[in-house]
């Protein structure tokens, strides 16, 4: 198979493990069309032109929409923050390029909407692509705990616990949309959705902003520097929890981006009538089965294509290989595999309904 041109535009932390991906794909996945880093965008100064000269890209610009007539590319990575997520993905997506764009897909649903073509799009719900997860799903599916009862996601983080870390675009609504909604409760909706299916009903949800006031920061960041600015205001919500419908069973989701001392405590439990399912991120390739651990190996989702034999644990960085090659193999075959623009369209309307009912109950 011929080669797939490949950009990526947004070159921070997410764009630097995209592109890491793409390269590691031909390792892994030797039979797929294998994916040329044909250019690089990023607007702040110096950024792109060292990520040509570090990783690879033939081309580097600080402007991305001198890369909507490149003939060389095929398939785009969209990883700049949320609120340029619509109008890039549209506009790539109206010439027929290929997306793999990152979660939540803008702003809101309307965004996610908003972009429309014939080439395919693949995005960033990376969680739900561990083995030892997609081993609880054919679990699920198969009755292996009978039928769910009830069910608790949650996703706790502590990157922005320290009050002087720095007013970023994450904490403005123009620029993040919501806050620990859009980031980690997308994340969370999706898992709920991959595991046990559609949601029905949102029954109750709420939100806070513990941390109302950050200091601005001196320039651009690439992570959560702390600020040297005056302090301005916090847009968006630092912690939600929400109770859901899910056919019979009921569902709580949290996520919080100021749980002091929690560390990407992000997982699951899932009870059924004859037993209990958890996983727990930071310790991805094991799975809970009423409380016995079970290792994810052969036969787990794509824990082949990394490793021969159970217990031998893989990484957030091979979930991201996975993602890209699922993007790769879909544009290959013409079916998609893996999330989809469907999915984030579905989440964003779950999450505009919690916030809505955040609100209410004010």
């Amino acid at each position: 198979m011929d080669p797939i041109g490949v950009a990526i535009v947004g070159l921070g932390w997410m764009g630097r493990v995209h592109t890491q991906a793409y390269l590691r794909v031909r390792q892994h996945y030797p039979a797929l069309p294998v994916p040329a880093l044909v250019a690089v965008a990023d607007d702040v100064p110096g950024r792109a032109a060292d990520a040509a000269a570090r990783l690879g890209f033939a081309t580097a610009t600080t402007d991305w929409r001198a890369l909507l007539d490149d003939p060389r590319i095929g398939a785009v990575s969209i990883t700049a923050p949320n609120f340029l997520h619509r109008e890039m993905g549209a506009a790539f997506a109206a010439t027929g390029r290929h997306l793999w764009i990152e979660k939540p897909v803008g702003l809101s649903a309307a965004d996610a909407r908003a972009i429309r073509g014939d080439g395919h799009v693949t995005v960033g719900f990376n969680y739900r692509h561990a083995p030892a997860v997609q081993k609880a799903r054919a679990l699920l599916r198969s009755g292996g705990i009978g039928a769910v009862t009830h069910a608790r996601f949650q996703f706790l983080s502590d990157y922005a616990a320290a009050p002087e870390s720095a007013l970023t675009w994450r904490f403005l609504r123009r620029y993040g949309g919501s806050g620990v909604l859009g980031d980690l409760g997308a994340h969370a909706v999706d898992l709920v959705r991959h595991l046990l299916g559609e949601i029905d009903k949102v029954v109750a949800a709420d939100t806070a902003t513990f941390i109302p006031r950050r200091p601005v920061p001196s320039g651009a960041t690439t992570g959560h520097e702390r600020g040297t600015g005056p302090l301005r205001e916090v847009e968006n919500e630092d912690w939600f929890a929400a109770l859901l419908r899910v056919g019979a069973a009921r569902v709580v989701v949290e996520a919080s981006r100021v749980a002091a001392g929690e560390q990407n405590n992000y997982g699951f439990a899932i009870h059924g009538t004859n037993g209990v399912l958890s996983w727990d991120f930071r310790r991805m390739s094991e799975l809970l089965v009423d409380g016995r651990p079970i290792f994810a190996g052969p036969g787990d989702g794509e824990y082949t294509a990394f490793q021969p034999g159970p217990g031998i644990a893989m990484s957030y960085d091979d979930l991201k290989v996975i993602e890209a090659a699922l993007f790769l193999r879909s544009i290959a075959e013409g079916a998609p595999h893996g999330p989809v623009l469907s999915d984030a369209i579905r989440a964003a309307e779950v999450l505009e309904t919690i916030e809505a009912k955040a609100i209410d109950r004010e």
